[in-house]
């Protein structure tokens, strides 16, 4: 699972001191392999003559580190979290493929537990008029079955219905997105995490996203839009519309006291 170039190794130690199974140890003063391990990577990023593979991964993607491009300002940093807004007016207009890809990316590289690194992305934009219509479609029949599980939930969707039945361009849900993803996980907070850093790279590409609770409820009670999805029995995590804002907000905004204990 883990390969060592013991021409390339000089027997420092690093990976072995670094890895959080054990699964390495120095052996006649090179690295060696011992026993199985979650493959988190750990030695081939801390490796100082690049000495470490795994060969189940795409190896040419390890970047390799710069000290002056890794610079991440704190104030810069702290004012882009204050300054997020969650989106419910998009301009419509497609996000391009290669900042999806980018923005993906950024989930797909986000910590997991046990490194299963166990999300999935589903990520609809070039269908998302006929997921559309699924959707509403559906949503009737799954009304009855929230009237009983979540009846909340059942009230206000029966009223977004009955508003998109009334004027189709009445849409509650998708607020005219061009972009929907799903994400789904074995550990939620997994996919909590990665939605996360999906939100700060599309934002970074000059796009926002919504949260959406809603369309996780509706989707999570509805066999025939998880088998459309593909994602048959899987836990549905996270739903978030991706697009670009059609508002531009001028300032960040207040927020309560922070319920903040430092000992």
């Amino acid at each position: 699972m883990i390969e060592i170039n013991k021409e390339k190794c000089i027997g420092c130690g690093a990976c072995v001191k670094d890895c959080p199974g054990k699964a390495l140890e120095l052996k006649d003063k090179k690295a060696e392999y011992i026993r199985k391990c979650i493959q988190c990577g750990h030695c081939v990023a801390i490796c100082p003559v690049n000495a470490v593979s795994i060969p189940d991964y795409d190896m040419a993607e390890v970047e390799e580190f710069d000290k002056d491009s890794f610079v991440l300002d704190p104030g810069t940093y702290l004012h882009a979290v204050k300054f997020r807004r969650s989106i419910r007016q998009f301009r419509g207009a497609p996000v391009e493929q290669e900042k999806l890809e980018r923005i993906l990316s950024a989930g797909r590289y986000t910590a997991t537990a046990k490194n299963e690194q166990g999300c999935r992305f589903t990520l609809i934009q070039k269908e998302l008029a006929e997921f559309k219509e699924l959707f509403w479609k559906e949503l009737p029949g799954i009304l009855d079955v929230l009237e009983e599980e979540a009846p909340l939930y059942a009230r206000v969707f029966r009223s977004f219905y009955r508003k998109h039945q009334e004027n189709p361009k009445e849409d509650s849900f998708f607020f005219n997105t061009p972009a929907f993803l799903v994400i789904t996980a074995k550990n939620v907070l997994d996919a909590g995490l990665a939605a996360a850093n999906i939100e700060n790279m599309a934002v970074a590409e000059g796009a926002g996203v919504l949260y959406s609770g809603y369309t996780r409820a509706v989707i999570d009670a509805s066999k025939t839009l998880r088998e459309w999805l593909g994602i048959g029995s899987r836990t549905v995590a996270c739903c978030m519309l991706i697009g670009y804002p059609a508002v531009s907000y001028k300032r960040t905004a207040p927020r309560k006291q922070g319920n903040i204990v430092i000992r």
